[in-house]
């Protein structure tokens, strides 16, 4: 009697190959800004910069790049190609039937990360602030009367 056991889910560190959709998704779905370029047969046809709106799975939708926004269909790509250039900048290829659209990083997701729990906690200090200014500004108005 043979035993078989499962094997060990991809660990992938900054370059590979990605061929699940779901995982596709998790590393697309938080880049934000991007720059990005459509290469074929080796040539870059177009290139911009551009937030990434929304990235989903759905057989029956576009990925579409317009207005410097960015919606990326996994399914319309085979696979996923993560590169770690000596610039520091990782670049994620999306790849179909080699035509490429190479996305790289123009934000930084630590830096986001840390704005965004500063805005947290600042948030109720600031709401007190504006409920004690508009409550002095209702006194004020209501001694003119």
């Amino acid at each position: 009697m043979t035993h078989h056991t499962p094997s060990a889910a991809p660990c992938i560190i900054d370059v590979g190959i990605v061929v699940n959709k779901r995982d596709m998704l998790r590393l697309l779905e938080d880049l934000g800004r991007v720059s990005y370029e459509e290469v074929r047969q080796g040539q870059v046809y177009r290139k911009g910069e551009g937030y990434v709106m929304e990235v989903y799975c759905d057989p029956s939708c576009a990925t579409m790049v317009v207005n410097r926004t960015l919606y990326l269909n996994v399914n319309s790509f085979d696979y996923l190609e993560l590169e770690a250039p000596d610039d520091g900048r990782p670049r994620f290829n999306l790849i179909l039937d080699g035509r490429i659209l190479r996305l790289t990083p123009l934000s930084d997701p630590i830096s986001e990360r840390e704005e965004e729990r500063q805005a947290d906690v600042l948030a109720p200090v600031t709401d007190v602030l504006t409920d004690v200014v508009l409550t002095d500004w209702d006194e004020e108005d209501e001694l003119d009367l």
